[in-house]
């Protein structure tokens, strides 16, 4: 390295280090930009520019309209109990250190803004001791309504939250949800806290609820791709930023500049002939403070963004390990998942300790600044007062004056940087909700089915390209059992999801009645089909809550009903609770055959004419298996019921078998027919099963 030093020039050397932090740079954006696309493989975004940033900004505005009142009333008490310290309170100091501490007589008084005459005339007369008391009864008055303000004092007169805050993105922003503030105290911060705590509360569940219910409207293709952990972020952790820019896109900048205007015009009306350095100092606060934000703008986004992102991939690392944890304990990975969340978790502490960083480089600089003008006002107040052109009492007023404009200055013109990480996650919000959701374009009416489906030609194609399905027609009619049939990924699932249009065909169409299901209004037509998932899912309920999801008002007796057909019922009673049981605590103790049984009762008491049952004997025993599909030839005499199993015993009481493979249908017909076919492919598969 010394030899490296020695053997370049200065110039050589300047430039050298400017491609090494050229390099330096890139590296860390291709490291965030990777770390972003992990997060989610649907953002493709991940740098945002300054018009971008802009752009959400004047997005996020918008939300006003929804609390306009409660909005407007919140900004004037926040303006009142920012005034009123600026317009009183450094004028009785003056009084009090002129006209008490040096009795120097009222009579005499001088300097003070027009405004304050009323109150110098009430002091007319008095000594030094009733002065005090006059102020000391005023200002418990004062007190007692919008309370005691102090420079710097912030933290200790104002009303707040005060919550505990954690050490990454999401548990600090999670406070933003309940944050309330005044900065008043007393009966009016008391007041303005409690209203700006429930407007606060009600801007998040307003933008909470609207990406949720988005969410839950995404088709399943875009669904299937979405990681749980990163939506669950988003909902909880992404939301709350609207808070910080619904707050400081429109009330900051508006209430800042309007008290460091108020002051300046306060301080410039009585000092700019005794003092005028001093007024010129305290009015370069603010440009100054403003040029400063501004090289660390981008630096903030890009920092905060990937701290959110590595917060989001760590609470995806926790849901996958939980919804996996029977595959992790048998497999003996707990040790590799306690790494796996030890390098996620510590990734989103490094990447929020970069943006505690840029904040302390920032706040350092500035305040650099800050204490610098700071002194050169008191350089320049000290020489007035020497030469006796202001007095004791105009210091106290200068300085309170000058500490009082740096929070507006400071508040202002780091506004655009402040924003910088509340940016960040408002994008991912308003990122997911301009991702598309399930389009009702169907206007025909389905009040019941009394035909059946009929398939003609379809074909479907995942939007990363992948064909599903080619050249599919069949046709199945109420009354009958239908079993889609093939092996592994040849496409049954898909075909199935055609029908309630939880996929649109890519080629051809699909028919209920005769009508096009894309031309049949979508609540209609899921109400009239219930598709029963090869996955189990249950909700932490009771199993009579379970059961009757899809139709509310349904009564015990229909309850019982479906779970004699679904051969849950003898299993229920023997719980302690019955049907009453609650599923949150012994869901984990119910076996899979037993959860499947539930999920078959809760598909079954909807009054739907289609029914889909993907693989629903694939955990029952022969015996109990035997018992479902004769009471599914029961339940299909009034419904089409179209099953997709792999067993032999649940397939060959089908009216009809639909045999796919690699996404076309290779044959067609009941079980004896297709028997019947020499070397068919229905024949060879039934030949694997019954000589395995």
């Amino acid at each position: 390295m010394q030899r490296l030093i020695l053997s370049n020039s200065p110039t050589q050397l300047v430039s050298r280090l400017i491609d090494y932090i050229g390099q330096r740079r890139q590296t860390l954006h291709e490291r965030e930009a990777a770390l972003d696309q992990a997060a989610n493989p649907l953002d493709v975004q991940t740098d945002i520019s300054d018009t971008d940033a802009l752009r959400i900004l004047l997005r996020a505005t918008t939300y006003v309209r929804y609390y306009i009142g409660r909005f407007t009333v919140r900004f004037f008490m926040n303006l009142v109990s920012l005034a009123i310290p600026i317009v009183l309170l450094p004028w009785s100091f003056k009084i009090v250190i002129d006209h008490v501490v040096l009795k120097r007589p009222i009579d005499e008084a001088e300097g003070f803004p027009g405004y304050f005459d009323w109150l110098i005339s009430a002091l007319q007369g008095k000594d030094p001791l009733e002065i005090m008391i006059f102020l000391v009864v005023f200002f418990a008055v004062a007190v007692l309504l919008v309370g005691a303000y102090a420079p710097g004092g912030a933290t200790r007169d104002t009303v707040e939250a005060n919550m505990e805050s954690g050490h990454d993105t999401a548990t600090r922003t999670e406070n933003a949800v309940h944050g309330g503030i005044s900065l008043a105290s007393g009966i009016w911060g008391y007041v303005e806290y409690r209203m700006n705590s429930r407007l606060t509360q009600a801007i998040n569940h307003h933008i909470r609820s609207k990406l949720f219910r988005h969410i839950k409207a995404m088709p399943i293709t875009t669904l299937e791709d979405q990681r749980i952990g990163d939506a669950v972020y988003r909902v909880m952790y992404d939301t709350p930023s609207i808070t910080m820019c619904f707050y400081e896109v429109i009330m900051s900048p508006i209430l800042t500049l309007w008290l460091f205007l108020l002051a300046m015009w306060i301080f410039t009306s009585v000092y700019i002939d005794d003092a005028p350095e001093v007024v010129w100092l305290a009015a370069s606060f603010l440009p100054l403070q403003f040029l400063i934000s501004l090289f660390f703008t981008r630096m903030a986004r890009r920092r905060s963004q990937a701290s959110r992102a590595a917060g989001t991939i760590t609470t995806s690392t926790i849901e996958e390990g939980m919804d996996n944890i029977l595959a992790v304990q048998s497999l003996g990975g707990n040790e590799k998942e306690r790494e796996r969340f030890g390098t996620d978790s510590m990734q989103s502490f490094r990447r929020y300790r970069n943006t505690v960083w840029v904040n302390i480089v920032f706040n350092n600089l500035a305040g650099f600044f800050g204490r610098f003008l700071f002194f050169a006002m008191f350089f320049f107040a000290c020489i007035q007062i020497i030469h006796d052109r202001l007095s004791p009492g105009d210091y106290g007023v200068l300085w309170f004056y000058f500490y009082w404009m740096r929070g507006p200055a400071d508040a202002f013109s780091t506004l655009w940087l402040r924003f910088q990480a509340n940016l960040v996650g408002m994008r991912r919000v308003f990122r997911t909700l301009d991702m598309p959701i399930e389009e009702d374009e169907g206007t025909k009416p389905l009040t019941s089915v009394n035909d059946g489906v009929r398939i003609i030609d379809a074909g479907f194609v995942y939007p990363d390209g992948r064909r599903a399905l080619q050249e599919v027609s069949l046709e199945g009619k109420v009354g009958e059992i239908v079993a889609f049939v093939g092996p592994t990924g040849s496409g049954k699932t898909s075909l199935a999801y055609l029908i309630p249009r939880f996929h649109k065909t890519t080629e051809g169409h699909v028919e209920i009645d005769g009508m096009n299901v894309n031309d049949i209004n979508l609540d209609d037509l899921r109400s009239q089909v219930t598709y029963v998932f090869q996955e189990t899912q249950l909700f932490s309920r009771s199993i009579f809550e379970n059961i009757i999801y899809g139709k509310p008002d349904a009564t015990l007796d229909e309850v019982m009903h479906v779970s004699i057909i679904a051969g849950a019922d003898e299993f229920i009673a023997k719980l302690p609770d019955g049907y009453e049981t609650i599923l949150g605590t012994t869901n984990a103790k119910l076996s899979v055959g037993q959860k499947q049984r539930i999920a078959i009762a809760r598909g079954l008491i909807r009054e739907s004419k289609i029914l889909i049952l993907d693989e629903p004997t694939s955990a029952l025993d022969p015996e109990t298996e035997e018992y479902l599909v004769r009471s599914l030839e029961e339940a299909a005499k009034d419904r089409l019921v179209i099953i997709i199993a792999h067993r032999l015993s649940t397939i060959a009481r089908a009216d009809k078998i639909v045999f796919l493979d690699q996404g076309r249908v290779l044959e067609q017909g009941s079980h004896e027919e297709l028997l019947r076919i020499p070397d068919g492919h229905y024949r060879r598969y039934v030949d694997l099963q019954t000589t395995a």
